[in-house]
């Protein structure tokens, strides 16, 4: 009898944690329900840890690891010419579906390798807004813009928080190769987002982390899924993400209209 009571016992107690399993509300009380289109209230905080990549800063963010920023001494790999045979460059340039008159922001902008395709196919009214953090890469843009007589080319100094970008301007935003490597990828969206017109796009070209294949080092990938939980803090709606070039994702946003933006971001 007595290994009878404890059996019995045992399986009330089993029943009564099921129970209170089932009784827990569905939504966290440490943070209020929202709605799919507003953004999340507060990012996750920065961290840095002492062991890293050596290609990394030691500074992580959402659980990645953000990279080093390529100097201005490496401009010449960024213009080698095996690059469209390896990323089929012009195939993102038809995906961004550019048209006349659009104002395009080509945030880091490197040495110039889409700013300059972007500033043909935008003209005579459209402009490209070169932004980089580098003034030798911008002096390297200014140089080239001159020798292909290219008007609509404006090279803009930002700084590691803010591209420099005029309030509700930009049509579109590229990132090539470069979000994961802003040493403040949450200030930088909130400022990228602010210049954005109601329904202007920005869009993350990133090396597919998904693919073990691509031959690029881990810290200088980034996965779709990382990507989109990042930019859930932010204005933006993801509209699609696409996957014709060999190595990287297109991933696309869009910037929402005052009446569907939710809450503001901090």
């Amino acid at each position: 009898m007595h290994a009878r009571r404890w059996i019995a016992l045992l399986l009330l107690l089993a029943v009564g944690c099921e129970s209170n399993h089932r009784t827990e509300p569905a939504v966290s009380t440490t943070e209020p329900a929202r709605k799919p289109t507003e953004p999340k209230s507060k990012p996750p905080e920065y961290e840095t840890r002492e062991e890293h990549d050596p290609n990394g800063i030691g500074k992580f963010y959402m659980g990645r690891e953000i990279a080093m920023v390529m100097g201005h001494e490496a401009a010449e790999w960024l213009d080698r010419p095996e690059r469209e045979k390896e990323e089929r460059s012009s195939k993102l340039l038809e995906a961004l579906k550019l048209e006349g008159g659009m104002v395009v922001a080509d945030v880091g902008a490197g040495s110039g390798y889409f700013t300059f395709p972007i500033a043909e196919r935008v003209a005579p009214k459209g402009k490209v807004l070169a932004v980089d953090i580098q003034e030798e890469m911008l002096d390297l843009i200014r140089k080239r813009a001159k020798e292909r007589k290219l008007a609509n080319v404006e090279p803009v100094l930002g700084t590691v928080t803010d591209p420099k970008l005029p309030d509700g301007a930009v049509d579109l935003i590229l990132l090539v190769d470069v979000y994961h490597e802003f040493d403040h990828p949450y200030e930088m969206t909130v400022a990228m987002t602010k210049a954005l017109k109601p329904g202007g796009r920005m869009v993350f070209v990133e090396f597919r982390m998904e693919d073990e294949t691509v031959p690029i080092k881990l810290v200088h990938k980034m996965s779709e899924k990382q990507v989109l939980k990042e930019v859930e803090f932010h204005a933006l709606k993801h509209v699609k993400t696409l996957y014709v070039l060999p190595w990287q994702h297109i991933i696309i946003f869009e910037k929402k209209a005052k009446d569907d933006a939710g809450k503001k971001t901090p």
